[in-house]
């Protein structure tokens, strides 16, 4: 499959997102990989950093998810909303159930798991190879008004 959710978004600027942890079109590490969900893991998120992004940029939303995930939608494993427009990076670790390595205002939304927390990589048996797309989101208003348990 190659199904992208970010395809259906409106056209905007690009900008880079980079990490310490990741290689584009490698296998996750074994931290990134899941615990919770019995893949040998650790359910650490990456540090990631991103640069180059528009002018005017108030706020950033980070994700992850799997679009190969055997689902009508793939499964989303971390979302994090509202992090200051100022703010360039999230360290390694920043997805953990505490929030703590998040920026002042941000916060997790459940994933598909129903957790407020970074879930590593677990793809069912049989389901074949899947990607894992990480993605940061410059937006144009300093927070979103919305519920934190949506």
């Amino acid at each position: 499959m190659t199904w992208n959710p970010y395809d259906n978004l409106p056209p905007a600027a690009s900008f880079s997102l980079t990490s310490n942890d990741l290689r584009e079109g490698e296998k996750l590490a074994m931290p990134q990989v899941s615990g919770v969900f019995g893949a040998g893991g650790q359910d650490v998120s990456p540090q990631l950093s991103w640069s180059g992004f528009p002018a005017g940029t108030k706020s950033f939303v980070v994700t992850m998810v799997d679009p190969e995930a055997p689902t009508v939608l793939g499964f989303w494993h971390w979302a994090v909303v509202n992090i200051p427009g100022d703010v360039t990076q999230l360290p390694t670790g920043a997805g953990d159930e505490s929030g703590a390595g998040l920026p002042p205002g941000a916060f997790h939304l459940p994933n598909d798991a129903r957790t407020k927390r970074y879930v590593g990589a677990a793809p069912p048996e049989g389901t074949g190879k899947h990607r894992y797309i990480f993605a940061a989101l410059a937006l144009d208003a300093e927070k979103i008004e919305i519920d934190t348990e949506a």
